[in-house]
């Protein structure tokens, strides 16, 4: 609120004073109270704001340190009890006989503990926002302490967030690495450029959770933009995060009602990259077409060559060009076309290639996944969870969580029926 200057009647004026000299000293009076009052307003409005600010920072530490205390020791308690298991098993078990099953429990075990040691150093965090808040609460004046115990706070949520995901990142290639494949659509150089904007949006999202994607492939545009890219994230959940990204994300530059004015198309294919091994799944050399689908002069120029492999049964395709040399990117392109075709294999319930329905297979152009409206207002609509975020620009710079989350949550919904 603005200060108001605020005029007060003085002594009684003295006849033998000079006028030029009684009015100086009213203005300098009129303007030192203005001054003063001034202050005091701001100062008020500033004491009130932290007040406020303070009362906000208790509730959310509050409320973390309440879940923390509510769902760490349950969580250590069941991750422990299964960790100790799983040393029985180890124990129990002649590891020479089946080295293959050996490898299966020592990888489990191993996840196991860094669960566990993950869960205490939780709880430790949560001792610590506690013991600030409290520190705090006797010392109300130092409000870095409050800072110091939000900041804390975050720590512990975020950690708490990736313990509850982990649960529900259940599915057979949730915990491997991802290969994120981005093309752009028949739009011209607009989806060319909306492309690339995606491109950095994924990159920018692994960023701000602390990993770094791989940029093994690029194709520029001619006027702007890229044509293709291929991004690889090389840490564990990837695919699980990222496989709801799957499908056509759609850019509206203008939108008259329920009509959209300009279009842009970009599709997105997420393929799950195994950080441990390789695929296991043998394909029969028949069924496959190798080839280099770039002219001879244009691969030539690379570094490598481009390799398209595709599966004649069921009509899936994958290529590589980011190595450095023909044979390197043979070998990635068939290890994601078997990702690829395991996935498919797991969504339609069958055992073995043989069974693929390739009639049943949904192209990633055939499902949109998401809108993202640039005219009249910016926002972002996820057409497989329904979730409608405001903040155009704050997806675009890699906040993707709350979109990430909310497929998650569907998928589990849908696990439950």
């Amino acid at each position: 609120m603005a200060a108001e200057a605020v005029f007060l009647g003085g002594p009684a004026s003295n006849p033998w004073q000079s006028s030029s000299s009684t009015n100086k000293r009213s203005k300098t009076s009129q303007l030192l109270h203005f001054t003063v009052r001034a202050s005091h307003s701001i100062d008020d409005k500033n004491r009130a704001y932290k007040q406020l600010g303070l009362f906000s920072l208790k509730k959310k530490i509050e409320d973390v340190i309440l879940r923390a205390e509510m769902l760490a020791p349950t969580a250590l308690e069941l991750e422990e009890a299964r960790r100790i298991k799983q040393e029985e098993m180890i124990r129990d078990y002649d590891l020479w006989d089946d080295p293959a099953k050996s490898n299966e429990i020592l990888v489990k075990l191993a996840d196991s503990v860094k669960l566990v040691d993950a869960l205490k150093d939780l709880k430790y965090k949560a001792e610590e926002a506690k013991l600030i808040t409290q520190l705090a609460e006797i010392d109300a004046v130092n409000y870095s302490l409050f800072e110091q115990a939000y900041d804390a706070s975050l720590v512990v949520n975020d950690l708490l967030d990736k313990y509850e995901v982990s649960k529900l990142l259940s599915g057979p290639y949730d915990m491997e690495g991802a290969c994120v494949i981005i093309k752009a659509g028949s739009g011209g150089n607009k989806s060319e450029v909306w492309a690339e904007q995606l491109l950095r949006m994924y990159i920018k999202w692994a960023k701000k959770q602390g990993y770094k994607g791989r940029l093994v492939e690029k194709n520029l545009a001619t006027s702007g933009g890229i044509k293709s890219a291929t991004i690889e994230f090389e840490f564990e959940y990837a695919y699980g995060f990222l496989s709801g990204e799957r499908g056509v994300h759609l850019m509206i530059s203008s939108q008259n009602g329920s009509v959209d004015n300009e279009a842009s198309q970009v599709g997105v294919d997420i393929v799950p990259m195994f950080l441990g091994t390789t695929p296991d799944l043998q394909i029969s050399d028949e069924d496959l077409i190798l080839s280099s689908p770039l002219p001879l002069e244009e691969n030539k120029s690379r570094v490598g060559y481009t390799v398209s492999v595709q599966h004649i049964p069921t009509g899936i395709t994958l290529q590589s060009s980011g190595e450095r040399s023909y044979f390197a990117n043979q070998i990635k392109a068939l290890n994601r076309l078997k990702a690829k075709l395991l996935v498919i294999a797991n969504e339609q319930g069958v055992s073995c290639l043989s069974r693929i329905n390739a009639d049943a297979i949904v192209d990633v152009w055939q499902k949109e996944t998401r809108r993202y409206i640039f005219h009249p207002t910016k926002l972002v609509q996820d057409v497989k969870t329904g979730l409608g975020l405001p903040d155009l620009n704050s997806v675009l710079d890699g906040n993707i969580e709350p979109l990430i989350g909310a497929h998650i949550n569907s998928r589990q919904s849908n696990y439950t029926i």
